[in-house]
């Protein structure tokens, strides 16, 4: 497995609704070599179970834990157990487009970068398109991204060695936030790639779907990264202001196309 390129990191816990079609979406990414890993957190139905008749294909390896530890502590792990070059991260109610992982590791290559990202389409907690985008420039630096989180954690591709250097930590707080700052504050920046390769999962049991709960581990996560309270307080006060436009019309929208698909029949 010396030559594996990339070892795809999937959290698991009761996601039995969701997890198949993330599986096959990294299972089915071409021009790369991979292996996917998924953490089974403790979930009740065991993923093992659900993802049965998978099995069969060698690049799929299921780590189970049988006590619930966070989804930090989950991706930690199958950082570890991680064989690729580089990891990429998904989450269980997510999924790609076809061709993700090829452009983003030719793109790491080339600029000879640690980090890369993609745009993301936002998606309906039933998966069907809200009709929007959310963009990514082709080169984030630290100081723009402690103004505003622009980086989807399930769109990251990142070298292995550096994941390992700064595992997650702080379920209290965005722990991927936390985890691009101090990337970005050692190697400079991390690029970005204008294509919505990402199909992002709209859901209010999320961490980021209860907007109060979310603008509170935004300001730890500053904290966290070691600022003042002062200075914090500013940061927030702009992730604030990128978050209103980011989201803005979202659940109006979420409606209209969910009305949309009910009467084409799809």
């Amino acid at each position: 497995m010396e030559d594996l390129q990339v070892s795809v990191i999937i959290p698991s816990y009761n996601s039995e609704k969701t997890i198949r079609q993330a599986v096959m979406s990294a299972l089915s990414q071409e021009g790369v070599s991979l292996e996917v890993i998924v953490v089974d957190d403790g979930s009740v139905l065991p993923a093992s179970e659900v993802l049965s008749d998978l099995l069969s294909d060698p690049r799929l390896r299921i780590l189970r834990r049988e006590e619930n530890l966070g989804v930090a502590a989950a991706r930690n792990h199958g950082i570890i157990n991680a064989a690729g070059k580089y990891v990429a991260l998904l989450d269980a109610d997510d999924w790609w487009d076809q061709g993700k992982l090829s452009e983003q590791i030719d793109e790491l290559e080339r600029n000879k970068a640690v980090l890369c990202s993609t745009a993301r389409e936002l998606m309906s907690h039933d998966g069907v398109s809200l009709g929007r985008i959310i963009p990514v420039k082709k080169h984030i630096t630290y100081k723009e991204l402690l103004k505003h989180n622009s980086i989807a954690c399930s769109s990251v591709v990142v070298r292995r060695d550096v994941a390992r250097i700064f595992p997650m930590e702080h379920d209290d707080a965005h722990e991927d936030y936390i985890l691009w700052l101090k990337i970005l504050k050692r190697y400079g920046s991390a690029i970005g790639i204008q294509k919505p390769y990402l199909k992002y999962r709209m859901s209010e049991n999320s961490k980021s779907g209860n907007k109060l709960r979310s603008a509170v581990m935004t300001y730890k996560v500053y904290r966290y990264m070691g600022y003042s309270v002062f200075r914090s307080a500013i940061y927030f006060c702009s992730y604030a202001v990128h978050g209103i436009g980011k989201y803005a019309g979202v659940g109006k929208g979420s409606r209209r196309q969910e009305l949309k698909h009910k009467r084409s029949g799809n």
